[in-house]
């Protein structure tokens, strides 16, 4: 689509009741990101309220129409999607504008590939709107979903705001409200050190770690994002600043045009003329509302009442020896199917980006369904129906690394489409990577019913449970020990669910090969060692952002326009010539990007992080700062001095802690940053066992991430607060 244009949403497909916008960018330097939000507008073109308003803590309605599903990973970047079930959208609201903001003075002209796509409820493409002349803008309007004559329609907007997400905001009748300089404090993140500890509670505010409930919130506008992985808690009835403009604009509002049937709600407002900034200022959407309690666990368990370690505690979900693959499998499916109906922001997290409706949902194992000469049976049969539209999606399952098979799912898509079901979900322990697929399909073009083959992980299904108990919150305490026992089944070593957990038969080969030097580039089966260890990455990502409460990432570096299958092969060409894997993960709200490295030849893996130094400071002072930031990290990290354009002094924190003047270099070049790294000893097995390689990965990632990053605090040069709901005070502390 062109800037400007619009097109009715019936005219692009049949199923378009409920759809899915992504927000994708990419980045050359991979440390490009952005933040996503949502507004639900009047016929006044202003928000009805506080709830209107939708952005990374308060990421879903209650009636299920909107629901932020986070950022994925593709080849060129990242997009983030959202879930819009638009027969649920409330009648007096008349659109639906679609933006994203960048923090920290980051402008939108110094990411790539800015893109919109529209998808309907079976991932089908309908449209895309690509920007292409954005420049200084710190915000943008990306589309706007819109109703005209009892019709959805969609416009191609592109619009900027120098001004930020403030500026934004306040012409849709968000109000900005000044205060005093120095109220906002510094901002933590909940769930990763800040006021919401790991009780933190997306939505409405973060609760402290003993106490699990929220009552009363107040929503703010999101400003700029902190520098990591919040360390300096702020009082959850602390205003969080955010910039605003300091004038008016210099020049009127350019207005997009507007097509001739005339959209609800006219023109937008074009970005504000380069005004400069203002002391940071608090800004409420308008009124307080009291929102629904929030229940999280607290992340140290109750004393136990046992009188020793021998009394184990009655579990939901117990994992007796199973005697076969199939028990497991049948076990496991009907556990995650019953607590998917039972907890619904559960089994809405984990359906919202397949296209089911926010609406009554049941489950079912075991389902005989008539095919040919004999029955099929899936393992479980999904159904999700809301105002008449019913939705209906066969579940395949396998445990314990076994693997998907093509003729099963081709089976039950062909049953699909018969019976008029619109999904196929896969689920296993393998991780789905974009442009290998896990099992190939055929469909039937000529058939006008289309059915969807979507996967699943049972790593990303212990992230979302994950997610929802410790950070974000669900509806109830019974709904929390729920998804407890949940996570507790999947986490048992009987379950069978423990997500990726063999490199493959490709990984023994290829080390001994490149151990001998006798892989030759071009060998399929270093594609297939890469392959895997992608799919190992994106779930240490799962598991790192469970544990964090935050998104985390793998950074694609990839050029524009590359496809999957010759970035792969250009790693693995890069594999047999180097003897290394290399990857890169970008924690939602840090800094600096964590690298890990396993070099086959030499048997370890570094874990690293690059880490700017303050300016403005004296390059001695800085040296002692750091150290004193990490007198609690391990003794063998090495930390490097960064010049510009070259590598500086290095040692370990064992040499260096009495000498920090080490770390100086001797013809006084400018100090740009530090190398902090840790090394391990690789596993040499395939699988997850303790001599394993994926084991000694995720004891690296764990190792560097709780004892190094952990300790940093505000080292790093502060940049403005990321806002967050914030509680009322409750009287609690």
């Amino acid at each position: 689509m062109l800037k400007g244009a619009n097109i009715g949403l019936a005219a692009l497909g049949e199923d378009t009741g409920a759809v899915v916008v992504g927000l994708g960018w990419s980045s050359s330097a991979g440390d490009g990101d952005a933040d996503v939000s949502l507004l639900l507008l009047d016929g006044d073109g202003k928000v009805r309220g506080d709830a209107d308003f939708y952005f990374y803590n308060r990421p879903a309605a209650e009636d299920g129409s909107v629901q932020l599903l986070g950022k994925v990973p593709t080849e060129n970047g990242s997009e983030d999607r959202i879930s819009l079930d638009l027969t649920a959208v409330p009648e007096d609201v008349a659109r639906i504008v679609v933006a994203a903001s960048r923090d920290g003075g980051a402008r939108f002209g110094d990411l790539d590939d800015l893109r919109l796509t529209l998808t309907d409820g079976s991932g089908e493409p309908l449209l895309g709107f690509s920007i292409t002349d954005a420049t200084v803008e710190t915000a943008f309007i990306f589309g706007e979903l819109y109703r005209r004559n009892e019709e959805w329609k969609f416009r191609a907007v592109g619009q900027g705001y120098e001004t930020g997400l403030a500026g934004l905001a306040t012409d849709f009748g968000i109000t900005v409200e000044e205060e005093d300089e120095g109220e906002g404090g510094e901002v933590g993140e909940a769930g990763v050190g800040g006021s919401g500890g790991v009780g933190g509670e997306a939505g409405v505010g973060g609760p402290d770690v003993g106490g699990t409930e929220t009552e009363e919130a107040v929503v703010t506008v999101p400003a700029q994002r902190g520098p990591g992985a919040g360390t300096d808690p702020v009082p959850a009835s602390d205003p969080v600043a955010v910039p605003a403009p300091a004038q008016a604009p210099t020049s009127a509002p350019t207005p997009v045009p507007v097509p001739a049937d005339g959209a609800v709600g006219g023109s937008v407002p074009a970005a504000d003329g380069g005004a400069d900034r203002a002391a940071p200022t608090t800004a409420r959407p308008r009124g307080t509302r009291t929102a629904k309690k929030k229940v999280t666990l607290p992340k140290a368990p109750k004393k136990s009442l046992a009188e020793n370690d021998s009394w184990k505690p009655a579990r939901l979900f117990p994992v007796p020896s199973y005697k076969s693959d199939r028990e497991r499998e049948v076990r496991a499916t009907s556990v995650l199917l019953s607590v998917m109906a039972e907890v619904p922001e559960f089994g809405r997290r984990l359906t919202a980006g397949f296209g089911a409706p926010a609406g009554r949902m049941q489950t079912f194992t075991e389902v005989s369904l008539p095919h040919g000469d004999s029955p099929k049976r899936p393992d479980g049969v999904i159904r999700a129906e809301r105002a008449g539209k019913l939705w209906t999606a066969l579940v395949e399952t396998k445990t314990n690394g076994n693997p998907l098979k093509s003729e099963q799912v081709q089976t039950y898509m062909d049953i699909a489409a018969r019976r008029g079901y619109e999904a196929v979900i896969t689920l296993s322990n393998d991780v789905a990577l974009e442009g290998s697929p896990l099992v190939r399909v055929k469909t039937d073009g000529r058939r006008k019913h289309k059915v969807s083959l979507w996967h699943l992980s049972w790593a990303e299904v212990a992230h979302q449970a994950q997610m929802l108990i410790r950070h974000e919150g669900v509806g109830n305490a019974a709904h929390a020990w729920l998804l407890q026992e949940l996570l507790h089944y999947l986490q048992h070593e009987n379950s069978g669910c423990h997500g990726f957990q063999n490199m493959g038969p490709a990984w023994v080969p290829v080390r001994d090969g490149i151990d001998a030097e006798t892989l030759c580039q071009g060998d399929p089966r270093a594609v297939e060692v890469v392959e895997s260890w992608e799919r190992l990455i994106r779930q240490v990502c799962l598991r790192l952002g469970g544990e964090l409460g935050q998104k985390a990432l793998p950074v694609q570096r990839a050029r524009r326009g590359t496809d999957p299958k010759s970035r792969r092969a250009e790693l693995a060409d890069r594999l047999c010539e180097e003897g290394k894997l290399s990857a890169e993960v970008r924690v939602d709200g840090a800094r600096s990007i964590l690298s890990v490295t396993a070099d086959l030849r030499t048997g370890k893996i570094r874990t690293s992080m690059d880490v700017p130094a303050p300016d403005g400071a004296y390059p001695l002072s800085v040296a002692k700062r750091l150290l004193r930031f990490l007198e609690e990290a391990p003794a063998d990290l090495h930390v490097e001095t960064l010049l510009d354009g070259r590598n500086g002094p290095r040692g370990t924190l064992e040499r260096l802690r009495p000498e920090p003047g080490d770390l100086l270099p001797g013809d006084g070049a400018e100090i740009t940053g530090f190398r902090l790294s840790l090394f391990k000893g690789m596993g040499s097995g395939r699988g997850s066992a303790e001599t394993g390689f994926i084991r000694s990965v995720d004891q690296a990632v764990d190792r560097f991430y709780g004892s190094v990053v952990a300790h940093l605090g505000q080292f790093e040069q502060r940049r403005p607060g990321r806002t967050r709901q914030t509680a009322e005070p409750s009287g609690t502390g």
